[in-house]
């Protein structure tokens, strides 16, 4: 598993890359935003850990010109920031999740395993995930619905995937904290809220019937509307 790191502070870099190595992962590192820019469009990475603020080129314009790339590795934003305006950007500029300094090194491995882990041992294998005109597969990461092709950030494919895996089913804001994030859900925090609203303008907005579904006081469903 290949890691980029893209940041500034010296001390920062080198206490993430001691970490991540002895977990056996390889890292590269970019010092400033627009060599880390140059190495994410020219080898691939399993996911990309980024400041915000970055000489050359800041977190969020890197971020939105990956995206612009069609590059859909996790992008994992770390930021001194931590109103919810400021997480917004960021997930907005198409962040996967992000992490506010200082922080544990045990909470950044959490949220890397929530951004790397590959499913397994579910009982739908085949190539496709359907729910009426809606199609998903995992094996190439494209998202088509009524025939027009729909373009995800990594952690909006792994929930509308985990919705398509569990059809009809009520998903509570816990479950997925606990299985998509890693973490123990925090009543005070609204990131699940806002990448259900990603989610939603990309596979509802455009299209009929609605999908994606919420049931109030108990969580979210994709199910065709009764």
């Amino acid at each position: 598993m290949k890691i980029l790191i893209i940041e500034d502070e010296i001390k920062t870099v080198q206490s993430i890359k001691q970490g991540l190595e002895e977990h056996q992962w390889e890292v590269d590192i970019a010092y400033d935003g627009a060599i880390g820019l140059h190495l994410a469009t020219r080898s691939p990475y399993d996911l990309i850990i980024s400041d915000v603020i970055l000489p050359g080129l800041n977190g969020l314009d890197l971020c939105r010109k990956l995206r612009e790339a069609n590059i859909s590795t996790p992008i994992l934003m770390l930021t001194a920031l931590s109103t919810t305006d400021d997480k917004i950007v960021g997930l907005d500029a198409g962040a996967d999740d992000y992490l506010v300094k200082p922080f544990e090194f045990r909470e950044l491995m959490a949220r890397i395993r929530a951004l790397t882990r590959r499913n397994s041992g579910t009982i739908q294998t085949a190539n496709l995930l359907k729910f009426a005109d809606l199609e998903l597969n995992p094996d190439t990461k494209q998202v088509v619905r009524a025939g027009k092709e729909i373009t995800l950030t990594a952690k909006e494919f792994q929930l509308l995937e985990y919705f398509l895996r569990n059809q009809g089913r009520v998903i509570s804001k816990v479950e997925l904290a606990e299985r998509l994030w890693d973490i123990t859900f925090d009543t005070g925090t609204n990131v699940i809220e806002v990448y259900i609203n990603f989610l939603r303008k990309k596979i509802d907005r455009d299209f009929e019937p609605k999908l994606l579904h919420t049931q109030i006081g108990m969580g979210y469903v994709v199910k065709l509307p009764s």
